[in-house]
């Protein structure tokens, strides 16, 4: 059996490898090893993620793709969860999560009988569904709860939006003005095609400035 984790966090401030040592102990105790680790800080509210895709990619027919909780594989709209769900069962992956016990028949052998591990397949989809749903919910949910105390602020005269990054913008600027692509750019500098076209309406002030 060839279980592949996957750990994720939001943001580049937050540890993406924090659970690591959770599931080496969880894999341990289930007469389990992990062969490959699949780590990136990217939201879970986007479908194409680069170190999820290739998980995806590398992984053969019946792997394990072993999480600490749903929330980190997917906070996914409905659509997406299941177009991800379509492209795990293309390869027969299953999903096996710390917090769902009935996943956890991944990682046994082949000794329950075929009815009764059909049960348990139908269970646990149905549950992985709904561990999605509250995941993607809660999301939500933090998202509007941002949005409604940004307003408040607002309101308020508080809020003053996130700061710019001068330097980053300032080097952008200085690469388009050297001729530079924007796909280049983003290489140097890790930053949006929108970032870049933000900074090309303003080069001239920001090269002035540097």
């Amino acid at each position: 059996m060839f279980i592949r984790a996957y750990l994720r966090a939001s943001t580049k401030e937050q540890d993406a490898k924090r659970a690591k040592s959770e599931l080496i102990a969880f894999a341990n105790d289930h007469g389990h090893k992990i062969a490959a680790f699949y780590i990136e800080n990217e939201s879970g509210a986007i479908l194409v993620r680069p170190k999820l895709m290739q998980l995806i990619e590398d992984a053969h027919k019946g792997d394990v793709i072993l999480v600490e909780q749903i929330d980190r594989l997917a906070r996914l709209n409905q659509a997406d969860w299941y177009t991800l769900k379509r492209m795990l069962s293309e390869k027969k992956l299953s999903i096996v999560s710390k917090e769902l016990p009935t996943s956890y028949m991944a990682l046994q052998s082949e000794s329950s009988t075929e009815f009764m591990s059909s049960i348990l397949q139908a269970i646990n989809s149905m549950m992985l569904d709904m561990l999605a749903a509250i995941a993607r919910k809660d999301y939500e949910d933090r998202r509007n709860r941002q949005q409604q105390g940004i307003a408040r602020a607002r309101a308020e005269g508080k809020y003053s939006g996130r700061r710019k990054d001068t330097q980053k913008r300032k080097m952008i600027a200085s690469l388009l003005k050297s001729g530079h692509s924007y796909s280049d750019i983003q290489k140097m500098t890790k930053c949006s095609r929108h970032l870049i076209a933000d900074v090309a309406k303003e080069r001239p002030k920001l090269i002035t400035a540097h």
